[in-house]
Protein backbone atom coordinates (compact mmCIF):
# COMPACT_ATOMS: atom_id res chain seq x y z
CA UNK A 1 0.00 0.00 0.00
CA UNK A 2 1.26 3.48 -1.17
CA UNK A 3 1.86 6.41 1.50
CA UNK A 4 -1.65 7.34 3.38
CA UNK A 5 -3.42 10.72 2.70
CA UNK A 6 -4.62 12.65 5.80
CA UNK A 7 -8.35 12.43 4.61
CA UNK A 8 -9.31 10.50 1.55
CA UNK A 9 -12.20 11.22 -0.23
CA UNK A 10 -15.06 9.00 -0.83
CA UNK A 11 -17.29 10.52 -3.81
CA UNK A 12 -20.64 8.79 -3.53
CA UNK A 13 -24.13 8.51 -5.78
CA UNK A 14 -26.32 10.66 -3.18
CA UNK A 15 -29.63 9.49 -4.39
CA UNK A 16 -28.91 5.69 -4.06
CA UNK A 17 -30.11 3.67 -1.19
CA UNK A 18 -27.12 1.08 -1.33
CA UNK A 19 -24.64 4.20 -1.37
CA UNK A 20 -25.94 6.01 1.41
CA UNK A 21 -26.14 2.34 3.29
CA UNK A 22 -22.45 1.71 2.25
CA UNK A 23 -21.40 5.71 3.47
CA UNK A 24 -23.63 4.52 6.92
CA UNK A 25 -21.28 1.38 7.09
CA UNK A 26 -17.74 3.78 6.15
CA UNK A 27 -18.46 5.96 8.80
CA UNK A 28 -19.12 2.64 11.56
CA UNK A 29 -16.03 1.46 11.14
CA UNK A 30 -13.78 4.21 10.28
CA UNK A 31 -13.51 5.02 13.76
CA UNK A 32 -10.14 7.07 13.07
CA UNK A 33 -12.49 9.24 10.82
CA UNK A 34 -9.75 9.20 8.26
CA UNK A 35 -12.61 9.22 5.37
CA UNK A 36 -14.37 12.37 4.51
CA UNK A 37 -17.05 12.43 1.97
CA UNK A 38 -18.67 14.07 -0.98
CA UNK A 39 -22.35 13.27 -3.11
CA UNK A 40 -20.99 12.80 -6.65
CA UNK A 41 -23.53 15.45 -7.42
CA UNK A 42 -22.72 18.15 -5.14
CA UNK A 43 -20.44 20.93 -6.09
CA UNK A 44 -17.28 19.40 -4.40
CA UNK A 45 -18.02 15.82 -6.02
CA UNK A 46 -18.21 17.92 -9.45
CA UNK A 47 -15.47 19.35 -8.81
CA UNK A 48 -13.17 16.39 -8.08
CA UNK A 49 -14.78 14.86 -11.27
CA UNK A 50 -13.93 17.51 -13.71
CA UNK A 51 -10.67 17.34 -11.81
CA UNK A 52 -9.81 14.51 -13.07
CA UNK A 53 -12.02 14.43 -16.28
CA UNK A 54 -14.93 11.61 -15.32
CA UNK A 55 -18.41 11.55 -16.26
CA UNK A 56 -20.63 14.04 -14.31
CA UNK A 57 -24.13 12.85 -14.66
CA UNK A 58 -25.51 9.38 -14.80
CA UNK A 59 -23.07 8.27 -12.04
CA UNK A 60 -22.20 4.81 -12.46
CA UNK A 61 -19.10 4.41 -10.07
CA UNK A 62 -18.37 5.26 -6.86
CA UNK A 63 -14.47 7.00 -6.27
CA UNK A 64 -11.86 7.49 -3.98
CA UNK A 65 -9.35 10.12 -4.03
CA UNK A 66 -5.90 9.79 -2.21
CA UNK A 67 -4.25 13.00 -2.74
CA UNK A 68 -3.78 13.35 -6.53
CA UNK A 69 -4.67 10.08 -7.23
CA UNK A 70 -8.05 8.84 -8.03
CA UNK A 71 -9.89 5.58 -7.68
CA UNK A 72 -12.89 3.89 -8.89
CA UNK A 73 -14.94 0.89 -8.79
CA UNK A 74 -14.12 -1.80 -7.16
CA UNK A 75 -10.80 -0.54 -6.96
CA UNK A 76 -11.91 2.46 -4.88
CA UNK A 77 -14.25 0.01 -2.98
CA UNK A 78 -11.63 -2.19 -1.87
CA UNK A 79 -9.15 0.36 -1.78
CA UNK A 80 -11.79 2.23 0.69
CA UNK A 81 -11.61 -1.21 2.98
CA UNK A 82 -8.12 -0.50 3.57
CA UNK A 83 -9.08 2.55 6.12
CA UNK A 84 -11.48 0.12 8.27
CA UNK A 85 -11.30 -0.85 11.42
CA UNK A 86 -11.60 -4.58 12.20
CA UNK A 87 -10.71 -7.38 9.38
CA UNK A 88 -11.97 -5.27 6.92
CA UNK A 89 -8.75 -3.59 5.91
CA UNK A 90 -7.54 -6.61 5.16
CA UNK A 91 -10.10 -8.05 2.94
CA UNK A 92 -9.90 -4.93 0.91
CA UNK A 93 -6.10 -5.25 0.56
CA UNK A 94 -6.80 -9.10 0.08
CA UNK A 95 -9.32 -8.49 -2.78
CA UNK A 96 -7.03 -6.04 -4.77
CA UNK A 97 -4.99 -9.23 -5.41
CA UNK A 98 -8.15 -10.56 -7.67
CA UNK A 99 -7.96 -9.56 -11.48
CA UNK A 100 -9.73 -6.24 -11.73
CA UNK A 101 -11.54 -7.83 -14.68
CA UNK A 102 -13.08 -10.22 -12.67
CA UNK A 103 -13.95 -7.42 -9.49
CA UNK A 104 -15.15 -4.83 -11.64
CA UNK A 105 -17.60 -7.37 -13.32
CA UNK A 106 -19.38 -8.04 -10.18
CA UNK A 107 -18.56 -4.25 -9.47
CA UNK A 108 -20.39 -3.38 -12.66
CA UNK A 109 -23.45 -5.86 -12.18
CA UNK A 110 -24.38 -4.27 -8.72
CA UNK A 111 -23.86 -1.08 -9.85
CA UNK A 112 -26.45 -1.69 -13.18
CA UNK A 113 -29.29 -2.58 -10.87
CA UNK A 114 -29.18 -0.84 -7.68
CA UNK A 115 -31.71 1.31 -8.30
CA UNK A 116 -33.88 -1.64 -8.61
CA UNK A 117 -32.72 -3.76 -5.82
CA UNK A 118 -32.08 -0.87 -2.97
CA UNK A 119 -34.37 2.04 -4.22
CA UNK A 120 -33.31 5.88 -5.14
CA UNK A 121 -33.80 9.13 -2.97
CA UNK A 122 -35.67 11.93 -4.35
CA UNK A 123 -32.73 14.02 -3.04
CA UNK A 124 -29.34 14.08 -1.91
CA UNK A 125 -28.30 12.63 1.99
CA UNK A 126 -27.68 15.28 4.54
CA UNK A 127 -25.19 14.49 6.95
CA UNK A 128 -26.29 15.51 10.98
CA UNK A 129 -24.67 17.81 13.07
CA UNK A 130 -22.46 14.80 14.52
CA UNK A 131 -20.86 14.05 11.16
CA UNK A 132 -21.16 17.50 9.20
CA UNK A 133 -17.18 17.93 9.25
CA UNK A 134 -17.26 14.91 7.62
CA UNK A 135 -19.01 15.52 4.88
CA UNK A 136 -17.93 18.34 2.22
CA UNK A 137 -19.90 20.42 0.20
Amino acid sequence: MSKRVLHPIVLFDGVCNLCNAGVNFLIDHDRKGQLRFAALQSPTGQAILEKFRLRTTDFNTMVLVEGEHCWLRSTAALRIATYLDGGWWLLGAMGLMVPTFIRDYVYDFIAHNRYRWFGKLDVCRIPTPELRERFLD
